[in-house]
C-alpha cells in the first residue's frame, strides 16, 4: 500500500505487526494478534520526527483493508484505530468489539 507522501506499508507477519516505510526508512508500526478469525488492532507508534505526515492514519487504512481482504473481524483495543474508526464508519461491519482504554479505566477508578 502507497499512501500519503509515499507511505508504504506491508504486514510483518512473522513480527506480528504492520509495517509503515518513508524511503525504505521504518517510520512506525501497528501492532496486532490474530486468533480464532480475529484480528486485534493493539498499538499504533509512530516514530518521532515523523508525527503528522499521516502514517497512523495509513497503518490503520491498511490494517481494515487487509483484515477484510482476509475475511477477520476486527478488535480496536489501539485508542488511536478506535479514534480513526469514529470517522469511518464505513469499517463498522468488520468491527467486533472495542475495548476499553486503559488509560480511561485508571483514570476512572
Amino acid at each position: 500500500m502507497t499512501g500519503p507522501q509515499g507511505l508504504v506499508v506491508a504486514d510483518g507477519a512473522e513480527r506480528e505487526r504492520y509495517e509503515a516505510q518513508l524511503d525504505g526508512t521504518l517510520v512506525g508500526v501497528l501492532e496486532y494478534v490474530v486468533k480464532r478469525g480475529r484480528i486485534a488492532l493493539v498499538h499504533t507508534e509512530v516514530f518521532p520526527g515523523f508525527e503528522g505526515r499521516g502514517i497512523a492514519a495509513g497503518l490503520a487504512r491498511f490494517a481494515l483493508d487487509d483484515a477484510r481482504r482476509r475475511g477477520l473481524r476486527v478488535i480496536a483495543s489501539c485508542p488511536y484505530v478506535k479514534r480513526y474508526l469514529e470517522t469511518h464508519p464505513e469499517d463498522h461491519d468488520i468491527v467486533v468489539g472495542m475495548a476499553p482504554d486503559i488509560q480511561t479505566e485508571v483514570e476512572d477508578e
